[in-house]
């Protein structure tokens, strides 16, 4: 709870710190807080020491959600996109995966201190990047944001036409009068704006409340009360940490050949079939003897298959395509913001539900938000796949809500 308490507020103020001093520079700043957290949890020797060094690396993991996103999208080609957004989700598999692995093996202390060793890398890679080329542009360093275009995206045709386009965009933004305080919160109202943070938020909520993090944090509550007891409860997690990380390998795969509404109609589908299956099973099982536990087990791996192919990385990749660059901060980090709320809630809430409730209720539960959820997002998710930033943008003018 104490990681997950800043982490909403975290992105809020990471929106505003990628608009205000550039996305890399925000990067930067995110590291010696980060760095710092993990220092304090390595030398701790009471438990407000530990609850402060995660209330800073939970604050950090807040600040960098919205950047991540942003930053990729700025600076990579609408080919590529895709792979390098889902990306992200790989990262966190990645880090979750390694994370587990370390701690089984030495104590947690030691843990920590290899953790420092990130942060401390960030700066070191950062040192060797351009800042965002559309910041720059946006900001009136027009020499420096094409010099950092052509670092990133070369000399090739549809380079110059996509730079071309933003060059445009920017002079024709910059002509017009500069607005008043009215007409900025007025633009806040806008369609480009609103249309994106709804899809958005009903993208990160769906994902939540499927069930994603509780299935994570409790993994082995819930392997135990579905399957039963006598299984190794570390190599059980590491089971599903490397399922999770090779089905993760798979999304960035697929990401590029489909596009993004196929892989989340299909990863949706499956997440609730497979919830409702595993609902359905225990109600069947409740006080029976049976020796099918390779049902249940079967349900949660096609879960993990299913959400992380879709579900997990997709809000995350389209989180930096969907805002205009004027307020590809706010908007970003106000759905950010939302993910690590109902991050938070889906969390707290989960052993509570099991408890009470019973297994039965709660796995149903995340079946039908998924399903639910999948269907909302067939009616407003747009496709993304192949088109450019100002493309995407140019979409959300349109007075339909649905762009698919």
């Amino acid at each position: 709870a104490m990681a997950a308490l800043p982490m909403a507020p975290g992105c809020l103020i990471g929106g505003w710190l990628m608009e205000k001093f550039g996305r890399r520079n925000a990067h930067y700043m995110v590291c010696a807080p980060f760095l710092l957290g993990w220092i304090l949890i390595a030398c701790a020797n009471n438990l407000a020491l530990i609850l402060l060094g995660r209330f800073f690396t939970g604050l950090c993991v807040g600040l960098i959600g919205p950047l991540g996103p942003v930053f990729i999208s700025e600076t990579t080609s609408p080919q590529y996109r895709g792979i390098f957004l889902a990306g992200i989700s790989l990262a966190i598999a990645v880090g979750i995966f390694v994370a587990h692995l370390i701690g089984t093996y030495i104590h947690w202390q030691w843990t920590a201190v290899i953790c420092c060793f990130f942060p401390i890398m960030s700066v070191v890679l950062l040192s060797m990047i351009p800042e965002s080329p559309t910041w720059l542009i946006a900001k009136g360093q027009l020499e420096d944001g094409v010099k950092s275009f052509h670092w990133l995206r070369g000399y090739d045709e549809e380079a110059k036409n996509e730079l071309k386009g933003i060059v445009e965009k920017q002079k024709a933004q910059d002509s017009e009068p500069v607005p008043t305080l009215r007409e900025k919160i007025n633009s806040l109202k806008s369609p480009t704006l609103l249309k994106p943070l709804f899809i958005m938020i009903i993208f990160f909520v769906t994902c939540q409340f499927s069930g994603v993090n509780a299935v994570a944090f409790y993994s082995i509550e819930i392997i135990e009360r579905a399957v039963g007891t006598g299984i190794d409860h570390y190599m059980a997690m590491l089971g599903i940490d490397s399922l999770r990380t090779f089905m993760s390998v798979v999304a960035c795969v697929i990401c590029k050949k489909f596009g993004r509404r196929p892989l989340c109609m299909i990863s949706g589908i499956f997440t609730a079939l497979s919830m409702v299956a595993l609902s359905m099973f225990l109600y069947w099982a409740d006080g029976k003897p049976n020796n099918l536990s390779w049902i249940p087990l079967s349900c949660l791996m096609l879960y993990i298959c299913a959400i992380s192919i879709g579900l997990v990385p997709l809000p995350w990749m389209m989180c930096g395509e969907l805002f205009p660059t004027r307020v590809r901060g706010l908007g970003s980090g106000i759905s950010s913001a939302t993910t690590f709320v109902s991050f938070f809630i889906v969390v707290k809430t989960a052993p509570g539900m099991m408890s009470n409730l019973g297994e039965v209720f709660t796995f149903l539960f995340y079946g039908i938000v998924a399903l639910v959820g999948t269907g909302i997002l067939y009616f407003v998710l747009p496709e993304t796949k192949g088109k450019s930033l100002q493309e995407i943008e140019d979409k959300f003018k349109s007075n339909k809500i649905s762009i698919a």
